[in-house]
């Protein structure tokens, strides 16, 4: 069983996976990533079954020792992760030796990163899932973020050290601005033409007010024909409530499973990572899709991400150089590799 002990916490770091599915019914929400895309990726990267538990880290990185060697790969936003303070590669699986000290520096872009260790995160499966429901305190590391002296166990694993390396063409780009795609309902129809034209036209700003269970946005208004109440339902992942103030909240992970706002729209899952790596004062616009065309979508990122399982399965490293340059009187390490 491997270890790391955290040396010191970060913002916000919890152990998550895919999440707490099927009991909803009794209230407990969901949970799990937030950028689903990056989790996958990040399992993916270290030969895990794409459901493994994770690090998901948020804005400003945790200080890691290792207490033994250990195969990790880093997804997401870029944090600038460094071992012993030599900058990492994300996007690849990366060896970590015993007493190597995992860190990280300036957020470059994006908001969480991912970290997958190879066979996973060890900790008790509650209700189907290792994810921390934080409001709850159920799952994850004693239902909490992790602080520092906590010491995380590692499931061994028996494979040796294979590189695998993520194309550039599958990495994603965070911006500031985003276009995010939805699919109009399910109570579209308790607003008016002109509230649902704002909604679709206007530009909406990410408020202070976003954490793991929503988003709160601030622009121009949206109409209700009467009112925002309705009789509380169902709230999915990516549903974008619109409550008294006529501004949008987009539901995210950890969710209430219930809530009694109007919801104009949904957005489709492909496009929730990036709402997920965006922070405070992005930008987000809204275009409709069909469902059918949602459908689509899906799928072809499915089909993507089983093509992407064979592409890192075929990575080989040709040559290797680790280099020393020098300038302005300034001294720079750089690992140059060449792959097949």
């Amino acid at each position: 069983m491997g270890k790391i002990m955290v040396l010191t916490q970060g913002f916000l770091t919890t152990i998550q996976d895919g999440g707490r599915i099927g009991f909803q019914q009794y209230g407990v929400p969901v949970s799990g990533v937030m950028d689903r895309y990056s989790y996958r990726i990040a399992n993916i990267l270290v030969g895990n079954d794409e459901e493994q538990a994770v690090l998901e880290i948020t804005m400003l990185g945790p200080k890691l020792k290792f207490t033994s060697p250990e195969i990790i790969a880093i997804t997401g936003g870029d944090l600038s992760p460094m071992i012993n303070g030599k900058q990492i590669p994300m996007y690849r699986s990366v060896k970590v030796n015993k007493g190597d000290i995992l860190a990280f520096g300036e957020l470059k872009n994006g908001c969480r990163s991912y970290i997958a260790f190879t066979g996973g995160i060890d900790v008790p499966i509650v209700m189907g899932s290792r994810s921390t429901y934080l409001k709850g305190k159920i799952g994850g590391y004693r239902g909490r973020e992790l602080n520092k002296g906590d010491i995380v166990d590692i499931i061994n694993y028996d494979s040796e050290y294979k590189v695998r390396l993520l194309s550039k063409k599958h990495i994603s780009i965070y911006e500031n601005k985003i276009d995010i795609r939805v699919v109009l309902g399910p109570q579209n129809e308790y607003f008016t033409k002109h509230g649902i034209d704002t909604f679709l036209s206007d530009t909406y700003t990410i408020t202070n007010e976003c954490d793991r269970m929503g988003f709160r946005l601030d622009g121009a208004e949206i109409e209700h024909i009467n009112g925002a109440d309705i009789i509380s339902d169902g709230i999915e992942f990516g549903a974008i409530q619109i409550s008294g103030n006529g501004k949008p909240i987009i539901m995210m992970a950890d969710r209430q499973t219930t809530g009694g706002y109007t919801k104009i729209a949904n957005v489709i899952s492909v496009d929730l990572p990036k709402i997920a790596q965006a922070k405070p004062g992005d930008k987000i616009s809204f275009k409709v899709v069909s469902i059918k065309e949602a459908q689509d979508i899906y799928v072809e990122e499915e089909n993507k991400l089983k093509s992407i399982e064979f592409e890192v399965e075929d990575t080989k490293i040709v040559k290797q150089k680790e280099l020393i340059i020098r300038v302005n009187s300034k001294k720079y390490e750089v690992n140059i590799i060449e792959y097949e």
